[in-house]
C-alpha cells in the first residue's frame, strides 16, 4: 500500500507539474545524490538558494504545510523546484519534512524524464523515511494530491488486470476475515471471529445516531481467490490560518466489488465508488462520525482465502475498519 500511494503522488506529479513544466531535463544519479546534501537552514527566509554556482532550489509554494495525524504530533512540509541554473531547466521537486521534534528529513521527487534507476532511489528514499517517520508516504501522497489534483488518480487503477488474476467476482458480498467490526463497547473485533449473540454498532446514515444490534449469524464463504476492491480514505481538516495548517486521518476498507455501502451521493457496490467521493466513517479521534473522501481506489484478486459477512437483527449498517457499509 505504502508504494501505491507513493506511486501514486509521484504519477500526480509528473502528469500535472512536468507536463506544464518549462525546459525540463533528466537529472543524473549523481545529480540526485549531490542534490540530497543540498540543505536549507530557515524554511520561512530561505525561497530562492544556488549551490556550487549551477543548482537552484527555488520555493514551489509561498507557504509550508502542516500536517497534524490522529496522533496529534504536527509534521511539517516544504516543497522546492529543483533547477539547473543553466538554461533554468528543472530537474525535480525537493521535499524538506520536519517531525514535531525538529528532525528534518528530505527527498528528491525527479522529473519524468529521469531514468529508471533514479526513480527506483527515490522509491528507496522515500521508504526509508516512512520506517523512522509513520505515515510519511500517506502525507507525502496527499500534498501532492491536493497539488496537482485529484484527477490523475481517476486514470490509475493501481492493480493489476483481474482477468489475467482470475479474481473470482460473483453473488458473494463479504469482506476479507481481518477486516474490524465496531463493536457495541467501542472495541474492534476481526470478523472471522464475531459469533452470534455478539453486539455490534449500526448507524442511521442520514441523523449519524447510533444504535446496538445483535449478531444472528457470521456467513463464512469457502475459500476463492476473490476479487477485493480496496479503498483508502482521508479526511484533511485544513484551519483558515495564514499556513497551510492540516489535520489528516486516515482509513483502509476491503471488501468484494459488490458489496453495497452509503456514500453522500447515494448507496453504491464499493466497487462503483469513485475517487473524490464521500463516505461515512467513525473519527476515533474526535470520537464522532463524519465525511472521509475516497483518496485511491484500487481493485485485484485478494489470494485463496475466506470471505465473511455479518447478519444482524436490526439496523441497515455496520461499521468496517471505521467506515460505514451496508449490511448484506
Amino acid at each position: 500500500m505504502r508504494r501505491l500511494l507513493l506511486f501514486v503522488g509521484a504519477i500526480c506529479f509528473f502528469y500535472q507539474s512536468f507536463s506544464q513544466a518549462v525546459n525540463p531535463r533528466p537529472i543524473t544519479m549523481d545529480e540526485y545524490v549531490k542534490a540530497k546534501t543540498f540543505s536549507i537552514k530557515d524554511p520561512d527566509q530561505d525561497t530562492y538558494l544556488k549551490f556550487e554556482n549551477a543548482y537552484i532550489l527555488d520555493r514551489y509554494r509561498p507557504k509550508p504545510y502542516f500536517i497534524t495525524g490522529d496522533d496529534g504530533q504536527k509534521k511539517r512540509m516544504d516543497l522546492y523546484n529543483l533547477m539547473a541554473k543553466e538554461g533554468l531547466q528543472q530537474l525535480g521537486l525537493m521535499i524538506f519534512y520536519t517531525n514535531e521534534k525538529g528532525k528534518r528529513y528530505q527527498a528528491l521527487l525527479p522529473n519524468q524524464t529521469a531514468d529508471g534507476k533514479v526513480w527506483e532511489r527515490y522509491f528507496e528514499d522515500i521508504h526509508s523515511i516512512d520506517k523512522e517517520e509513520k505515515n510519511f508516504v500517506l502525507k507525502l501522497s496527499y500534498v501532492l494530491s491536493r497539488e496537482f489534483s485529484y484527477q490523475v488518480y481517476k486514470n490509475i487503477n493501481g492493480g493489476k488486470n483481474m482477468k489475467e488474476e482470475s479474481g473470482t467476482y460473483g453473488s458473494d458480498i463479504c469482506f476479507p476475515g481481518a477486516d474490524l467490526v465496531t463493536m457495541a463497547n467501542g472495541t474492534q473485533k476481526m470478523i472471522s471471529s464475531v459469533k452470534p449473540g455478539d453486539r455490534i454498532v449500526s448507524i442511521n446514515p442520514k441523523t449519524k445516531q447510533t444504535t446496538v444490534v445483535k449478531v444472528e449469524e457470521l456467513a463464512v464463504h469457502e475459500a476463492k481467490n476473490y476479487a477485493l476492491t480496496r479503498l483508502v480514505l482521508i479526511s484533511a481538516e485544513e484551519k483558515n490560518t495564514d499556513k497551510n495548517s492540516i489535520k489528516l486521518s486516515a482509513k483502509v476498507l476491503e471488501a468484494t466489488p459488490n458489496h453495497p455501502m452509503a456514500t453522500v451521493s447515494g448507496t453504491k457496490k464499493i466497487g462503483e465508488t469513485q475517487i473524490g467521493e464521500q463516505v461515512l466513517c467513525y473519527n476515533e479521534a474526535k470520537k464522532a462520525y463524519q465525511t472521509f473522501t475516497i483518496l485511491d481506489k484500487t481493485e485485484k484478486a485478494g489470494g485463496v482465502q475466506k470471505v465473511y459477512n455479518v447478519v444482524a437483527g436490526g439496523g441497515s449498517t455496520l461499521m468496517m475498519n471505521g467506515v460505514m457499509v451496508m449490511q448484506k
